[in-house]
């Protein structure tokens, strides 16, 4: 759905972050989440996701770390640190407060006048 991904876009980081809060994660699983709680209407692009966790790392807000997988592939792990948290709740507020301006500012009022 592209109007979805137009709104999503700027906001990759936020995304990310939500999914790390609980507990920590490799890029696969995270997609992978993403699709399941949009019911697979949104996904992250693999050069995106991958992007994302280059910038967030570099920011100092995810580490990651090589898994000690047994079979298998071995998978890089994302942990969001503290100051990833602290990002998260500035980017939710600041989530909060651009809906509520934008909700204003498309709202139109014909819902009133019984349409």
């Amino acid at each position: 759905m592209s109007i979805a991904s137009d709104l999503i876009r700027g906001h990759t980081d936020t995304i990310i972050l939500a999914r790390l809060i609980n507990s920590d994660n490799y890029g696969y699983e995270i997609n992978k989440s993403i699709q399941q709680r949009t019911n697979g209407k949104y996904e992250l692009k693999e050069a995106t996701l991958y992007t994302a966790f280059r910038r967030l790392e570099q920011s100092g807000c995810i580490t990651s770390y090589w898994g000690d997988e047994q079979t298998g592939a071995r998978r890089r792990y994302y942990s969001i640190t503290d100051t990833g948290r602290d990002t998260y709740g500035t980017l939710i507020t600041d989530w909060k407060a651009a809906k509520e301006m934008i909700d204003k500012l498309i709202e139109t009022g014909e819902e009133d006048n019984g349409r």
